[in-house]
Parts: structure tokens; C-alpha cells; sequence
């Protein structure tokens, strides 16, 4: 997969891309990063990328021209079938679903928008979708970008040392994550639960499913509603939810 982010810091993406699971990627070559300014593209003597917006108001807007050439410029090294996505506040939720979708396709464009956002018309012209990643307010997109980047990558094969750590995840299955132990088996008079030291395979993917389930009902709710949970998973949520706290 080749991903090229078009930010008014390419060096912040390409410091941060550079380390852990990504960064291993990039050196194995299973994926590009690539990030460049609009700057490169503004033509007066202040590589101006900016103006104050129409009708008024507080803070600045991304003006069109030099990010528009330089997105182009950026699609032009991506190969057919990739996609260019907008990190703004107003974009759809990024899920793991959409996680999924975008590590199918061979490339992507990141805009990282600045200031107040940038022109609308560059989104209806050179976008395909926009996406977010909560629902806050940053001071730019290059965080989004590099959390949507980390998000995708770590889905592409071989990138992960275990296949099964991808398939485990949170949200894989609509669930929260289990929760995690490792030595010493007791710390500080805390142990770890008997099933997940006895060696009964059954009971350890037992216990993980109900903890799964019973973590996603009291943090995420709203995950569990969207579920159509089997007899037996109902069964193990009860179960849990009946266990003193």
C-alpha cells in the first residue's frame, strides 16, 4: 500500500511514522508513507497556503490552489483505485469497519486540514470521503491521519507477528477487548485468574468471551445493542453480570 498525506507539517507525519509497528512496515516494504506541503505549491513571496474566510468570522481557511496542486500531485504517485480522504470533525466515525475497507485498497490521500478547515470547493473537488476520529476538536488533522494510517496498516498482511492479533482485537466481533495478564502470576497480592493458569483451553476462551462481553455492557453499551448475541453468549452475560463487583 502506498499512502501519501498532504499536511502543512510533513515532518511531523514523517517522525512519528517512523516508529513501532508502522515503522517496521515502511522498512519491510509493505507500505509507502509519503508527506508533503502545500507550501511547495504557493506562489507568492510568503508561501501563503491561507485567508481569511468570507462572511467573517474567527481563524483562517486553507485556500485552494496550492493544496489542490499539491494533492494532485500526490494522486499522481498513487496507484489506480486509491482513495482520497479529508481528516475533519464532521467526517463519518472512523470504525474498525472503515479500518477494514480502506486496508483493501492499494493507496490513499490524507488531507490534513489547518486553521478553521479549508475551501469547500477542494473537498468537493479532490476528496472522496471525510472522516473522524471522535467527536472533539484538534488543532490540525495530522494526528487523525496518523491514527487512521496506524489503524489501517497494522490490518495489511504481515504486518503484525501474529496474524491472530489483528483477528483478537477490540471491535473485531463488535466487542471490547478482554482483559490481559502476564508474570508475575501474583503482584502485590493481586493474582491472575485461576482459568487463565490451569490449562483448560475451553474454559480460558470461555471466561475471555464473557469478560469480552461483560467489559463491552458496562463501558460501550451501545455495542452491545447493535448485537444479535447467541443463546450462549446471552448466558455468559448474565452469568457475569451476576458475579459480585
Amino acid at each position: 500500500m502506498r499512502i501519501e498525506v498532504v499536511t502543512l507539517f510533513p515532518e511531523f507525519v514523517a517522525e512519528a511514522v517512523r516508529v513501532g509497528v508502522l515503522g517496521r512496515a515502511i522498512e519491510r516494504g509493505t507500505v509507502a508513507v509519503n508527506a508533503t506541503t502545500p507550501r511547495e505549491f504557493a506562489t507568492d513571496v510568503h508561501k501563503s497556503v491561507d485567508d481569511r474566510p468570507y462572511g467573517g468570522g474567527p481563524g483562517m481557511v486553507m485556500t485552494i490552489e496550492p493544496a489542490r496542486t499539491s494533492i494532485r500531485a500526490a494522486k499522481a504517485r498513487l496507484p489506480a483505485g486509491s482513495r482520497s480522504v479529508y481528516l475533519a470533525a464532521d467526517g463519518a466515525p472512523l470504525t474498525h469497519a472503515k479500518a477494514q475497507e480502506l486496508a483493501k485498497l492499494p493507496g490513499l490521500l490524507l488531507l490534513a486540514g489547518r486553521y478553521e478547515g479549508v475551501d469547500e470547493r477542494l473537498i468537493q473537488s479532490e476528496i472522496d470521503e471525510s472522516v473522524s476520529i471522535g467527536d472533539y476538536v484538534l488543532s490540525g488533522g495530522e494526528l487523525p491521519a496518523l491514527v487512521l494510517i496506524d489503524a489501517v496498516v497494522r490490518l495489511l498482511p504481515g504486518v503484525l507477528g501474529d496474524e491472530a492479533s489483528a483477528i483478537e482485537d477490540s471491535f473485531v466481533a463488535g466487542l471490547l477487548d478482554w482483559p490481559h495478564y502476564t508474570r508475575p502470576e501474583v503482584f502485590e497480592g493481586q493474582a491472575v485468574p485461576a482459568v487463565l493458569v490451569g490449562g483448560n483451553h475451553a474454559a480460558i476462551r470461555r471466561w475471555r468471551e464473557q469478560q469480552a462481553l461483560g467489559r463491552t455492557w458496562l463501558r460501550r453499551p451501545d455495542l452491545i445493542e447493535k448485537l444479535a448475541l447467541t443463546a450462549e453468549q446471552q448466558r455468559l452475560l448474565k452469568e457475569f453480570l451476576a458475579e459480585p463487583k
